[in-house]
């Protein structure tokens, strides 16, 4: 059968090691529907910040963000190891697309209603992660008939999969108070995430490849810091075409910009394909530990909009707050890139210890200064130079470190 054709293939399972596994046009495309509710989260965290309305705003974030990162999860490492590119395949990738789509339309009256604080609104929300859902499990019932080899966790996924779902119409339909809510959100997660545990320990697991696996993390976490700069231009130009260019429009603008490329320049440090090929078993605590990686970047940006707003002056915060909501998220960020290496590489470095150390003492300094007076743009500057602490330790030193570690791999 020509490879031009879309006819339906038998899914089999791919080769784990096949050469030169990279990225299709179909998942950019995916991944770019999925910034774009990325986008929104974070766009709805920045302005419940700025009226200070701090456990509302970090809620729904926490709430959105799961929704979101973990539908995209699930089918990156489904489509790295069964990924056919027929017919069927695409629809369902389309119908997953259509399902991120609702939930970007729901985050806005979600979010409202945990800022209302009575019953949590979200059932848009809700209603496009089944969709997302209900396409995964049409694709895990196709591996299981038509590859034996891989039934047993195929039916798993499955399982859990469709559990959880009833779970959550189930809490669509109760009208809960908004903490049973939250608690009974918490177990649905916590069965959301065994599922995947179970069919890949017990029933023999899939035929993720590495290299690939590595990448699609690699595309995500670039397409989220460049949502987090469109959300600072987008603020920005508002004051542009109000007050004309002013120095803290400038600053705002260089401070996101030299963040975003001190945070890409951090992530890409660790060559994470080399050690899942060498240790698939480490697959769990970095495919799961780098959602609250993900959740940090779409948070970074947030704080940089809440910047734009405080210039704007539509943020009714202190400037401390203004600065601590970038710093803050920058501080999660950081802290998750070092413990993803550690659980990677099962590797401890006291350099390493360091080198936090000493980004986080420029974090600290950062609200400390706002606190004293100095303007709340110019400790954005000193946030901006948080990870050039991890980037000259790693470019000095660590690079060394690294390839020792990897010779004795």
């Amino acid at each position: 059968m020509s490879h031009h054709s879309h006819h339906l293939r038998p899914m089999l399972g791919r080769d784990p090691h096949e050469t030169g596994r990279a990225a299709t046009t179909l998942e950019l495309l995916y991944d770019l529907v999925f910034v774009v509710a990325i986008g929104q989260a974070a766009n709805q965290f920045a302005h419940l910040v700025a009226e200070g309305h701090y456990g509302a705003a970090l809620a729904g974030f926490v709430f959105a963000m799961f929704a979101v990162l973990w539908a995209w999860v699930n089918f990156t490492w489904f489509a790295s190891a069964f990924d056919v590119d027929d017919w069927a395949y695409r629809v369902s990738v389309m119908v997953q697309m259509i399902g991120v789509t609702v939930v970007a339309l729901g985050l806005p009256e979600m979010f409202r209603s945990i800022d209302a604080g009575a019953v949590l609104d979200n059932r848009v929300v809700v209603a496009g992660y089944i969709v997302m859902r209900a396409a995964m499990v049409f694709l895990w019932l196709r591996v299981a008939r038509q590859s034996p080899r891989h039934r047993a966790s195929a039916l798993a996924y499955v399982k859990s999969t469709v559990l959880a779902q009833f779970g959550w119409v189930a809490l669509m339909l109760l009208d809960l108070p908004l903490v049973p809510t939250l608690l009974a959100t918490a177990a649905l997660v916590a069965v959301e995430l065994v599922g995947p545990w179970l069919a890949e320990r017990r029933h023999g697991g899939t035929p993720w490849h590495a290299h690939h696996i590595a990448e699609r993390y690699g595309l995500l976490a670039i397409i989220a810091l460049g949502e987090g700069v469109i959300g600072t231009v987008a603020s920005l130009s508002a004051v542009v075409e109000v007050q004309g260019w002013t120095i803290d429009a400038v600053i705002i603008a260089v401070a996101g910009v030299g963040l975003t490329f001190g945070m890409w320049w951090c992530y890409f440090m660790v060559p994470a394909g080399e050690m899942l090929h060498r240790h698939r078993e480490r697959s769990f605590v970095w495919g799961y530990g780098s959602l609250p990686v993900f959740a940090a970047i779409a948070a970074t940006g947030a704080g940089l909009h809440v910047a734009a707003l405080a210039i704007e002056g539509h943020a009714h915060i202190p400037p401390v707050a203004v600065v601590l909501a970038s710093a803050i998220p920058v501080a999660a960020y950081l802290a998750g890139v070092y413990v993803m290496y550690m659980a990677l590489y099962a590797d401890v470095d006291p350099f390493h210890a360091g080198l936090f150390a000493g980004t986080l003492a420029v974090l600290v300094a950062a609200p400390l200064l706002a606190a004293c007076g100095v303007s709340m743009t110019w400790c954005l500057l000193v946030v901006m130079a948080a990870p050039l602490v991890t980037v000259v330790g790693y470019e000095v030193r660590g690079h060394r470190h690294l390839a020792e570690v990897l010779a004795r791999e």
